[in-house]
C-alpha cells in the first residue's frame, strides 16, 4: 500500500478518482502544459481518470510512485510529485512534478521535492535521482536546486512541443550510497 508522507505545510498522499476533475483543471492550465515536459495542452477528457488508474499497478511494480500534493489544512490538492523509471538495479529515480498556477512561488513544489528525496532514499533505496526542466522554465530550475539538486547538463533540442524545439537542463543530486 502506498503510503502518505507529511511535511510541515504538505500532505504528499496517493490520488484517487474523485481527484480527477481537479487534476484535468490545474493541469490543464495553459502556463502549467507550457511548463511541464509532458502535460498536454488542451488537455483532454477522460485522461486524468486513466492517468489516475495507472499509480496503484505502477506502485506495486515498483516502476514510479505518484504522490498527489494537498494542503494539510483543508486537503486542497494542489498539485502531482512522482518518482519515475524508478530502478532498483542502478539505485536511480527520475522526480517530476507539477503545480496549478494559482498556487505557484508559494514554495509547495520545494517542500514536496524535499520530503520526497527521504522518502526515496529510506524506503527506496534510491542513491541518485535526478530531475530535468526546459530552458525556459527557470522556476522549476531554481525549485530544483533549492532542492538540492546540481545541474549536470543541457540536451539540445531535446524536446519539440507546439510545434518548437527546446533545451532540456539536468539536474542530479547523489545520495549516500549502499555499496560503495
Amino acid at each position: 500500500m502506498q503510503p502518505s508522507l507529511t511535511s510541515s505545510r504538505l500532505c504528499l498522499r496517493p490520488f484517487a478518482l474523485p481527484d480527477a476533475s481537479t487534476v484535468q483543471r490545474l493541469a490543464g492550465n495553459k502556463r502549467v502544459a507550457l511548463a511541464a515536459t509532458t502535460i498536454p495542452h488542451p488537455y483532454p477528457d477522460g485522461a486524468a481518470e486513466a492517468w489516475i488508474a495507472t499509480h496503484a499497478n505502477a506502485f506495486i511494480s515498483k516502476r514510479e510512485v505518484t504522490f498527489a500534493i494537498t494542503l494539510q489544512e483543508g486537503g486542497e490538492l494542489v498539485g502531482a510529485i512522482s518518482l519515475l523509471d524508478i530502478s532498483p538495479q542502478h539505485e536511480r529515480a527520475e522526480v517530476g512534478y507539477w503545480v496549478g498556477l494559482e498556487y505557484w512561488g508559494r514554495g509547495y513544489c520545494t517542500e514536496a521535492f524535499s520530503r520526497l528525496i527521504p522518502y526515496a532514499y529510506e524506503e527506496l533505496a534510491i542513491t541518485k535521482i535526478v530531475a530535468r526542466c526546459s530552458e525556459q522554465n527557470t522556476a522549476s530550475a531554481r525549485v530544483m536546486e533549492k532542492a538540492g539538486l546540481k545541474r549536470e547538463g543541457r540536451f539540445l533540442k531535446h524536446s519539440k512541443k507546439h510545434g518548437k524545439f527546446d533545451d532540456v537542463l539536468v539536474y542530479g543530486l547523489v545520495l549516500p550510497g549502499r555499496g560503495e
